[in-house]
């Protein structure tokens, strides 16, 4: 995730970093300027014929355009504050769930104590690379070697909270734990679970195919036509406005994207990596005291 000072404004007009939409978009737009050029010359100069102006048909459609471009982008900032949301709950139970074994668990028994709070510390870690879909051979290399690995469980997530869930069993079972120590802890347990349900939704539920793909055409073809219908009003200067119109619809189009898939490995996604980190920072130092 991208770090700045939200109140430089000459700073951030004037920067284009790698992922920028300008440098994304830029032969595109080059694209777009030579067809206007060619669509403007064509009736100015070969035709000779004073074209009629047609822009209140565009202004309308502008209009409806920047309706769907509005809808699009909160849909898409939705996506990526609600994903945020969960990793902060995944912060907090981390935490919650670390305080809660080293008060519950008794410190003669270390060997559980310490699966428990290896599996909490690494369960974020191994979340994020889930949510990237990496391979499951990296996603259990990443898991705490004094934690059960099933070969049969592909979902790595869920095998560390079964194990969670079955240390939690035992110390009861054994008479380590009162009930209810056993049912706080299990509501953390399964709060690990709810939270990688969420993200899941997130990352596996895209806007509706047929919505995304009508919003690209509707910019296509008032690109397209935009040229024809201004030329009469901005001539050659028609260009321009064709190029720079194109340039902030296709760029909203892109921002909403990038931000619709917030755990990925884009400057805008949620910084998963530093919330993974920190996690296993504050099991650390929780354990410690």
């Amino acid at each position: 995730m991208v770090q700045y000072n939200p109140k430089d404004w000459f700073g951030l007009i004037f920067k284009f970093h790698k992922s920028d939409t300008f440098r994304t978009l830029f032969w595109v737009m080059l694209s777009i300027a030579l067809y206007s050029f060619g669509a403007v010359y064509f009736e100015l100069e070969i035709l000779h014929v004073e074209p009629k102006s047609v822009t209140v048909m565009h202004t309308l459609l502008g209009f409806v355009i920047s309706l769907l471009l509005v809808f699009r982008t909160n849909t898409a900032y939705d996506r990526w504050w609600e994903g945020r949301k969960q990793w902060g709950a995944l912060v907090n139970v981390s935490r919650n769930f670390a305080f809660k074994v080293i008060s519950f668990v008794p410190e003669s028994d270390s060997a559980l104590r310490d699966r428990l709070l290896n599996a909490d510390a690494c369960y974020a870690d191994v979340l994020r690379g889930h949510l990237r879909e990496v391979s499951r051979a990296e996603l259990v290399s990443r898991v705490s070697s004094d934690l059960e690995t099933n070969e049969s469980m592909h979902h790595v997530p869920n095998m560390i909270a079964q194990n969670m869930q079955k240390d939690a069993l035992t110390a009861y079972k054994t008479h380590e734990i009162s009930q209810a120590a056993y049912l706080s802890m299990l509501e953390d347990i399964n709060k690990f679970t709810d939270i990688c349900g969420a993200c899941e939704r997130i990352k596996k539920t895209p806007i509706p195919y047929n919505y995304n793909i009508f919003i690209k055409k509707f910019i296509f073809v008032y690109i397209v036509s935009m040229p024809i219908a201004f030329v009469s009003d901005f001539h050659y200067w028609t260009i321009l406005a064709t190029v720079f119109t194109f340039y902030t619809l296709a760029s909203l189009e892109l921002i909403a994207e990038t931000i619709e898939d917030p755990f990925g490995l884009d400057p805008d996604d949620l910084p998963t990596d530093d919330l993974a980190i920190t996690i296993k920072k504050n099991i650390t130092e929780i354990r410690n005291q």
